[in-house]
């Protein structure tokens, strides 16, 4: 597994993607296994939000860029859909695959 980020840095990526103030809350290890392999493995960490319309719960990540020393910060919010940060991470998976970053 590769090493992970600062929360501070974590915590910067949900305020500067989708507003509001971000205040750690945990951290979550997760594996998400499709047809028996591993897609996806690594730590989401569970930020409180205030002062955002909608949301009061986000969820954030970082994954190496293949090829490249730099990380992508992965930053998505708490919906009714998207309610845990499994859901979080399978949101993300889906839409890197349809080719929509948020």
């Amino acid at each position: 597994m590769t090493p992970e980020v600062e929360v501070d840095q974590l915590k910067q990526a949900v305020e500067n993607m989708h507003g509001g103030t971000a205040e750690f809350s945990q951290s979550v290890p997760l594996r998400e296994r499709f047809e028996g392999q591993t897609v996806w493995e690594g730590v989401v960490h569970i930020f409180g939000l205030t002062g955002h319309p909608t949301a009061t719960r986000a969820y954030a990540w970082s994954s190496p860029i293949e090829g490249s020393t730099k990380r992508r910060f992965f930053a998505v919010l708490h919906t009714e859909r998207i309610n845990s940060p499994l859901e979080a991470v399978r949101a993300a998976i889906v839409a890197e695959h349809r080719g929509t970053t948020r």
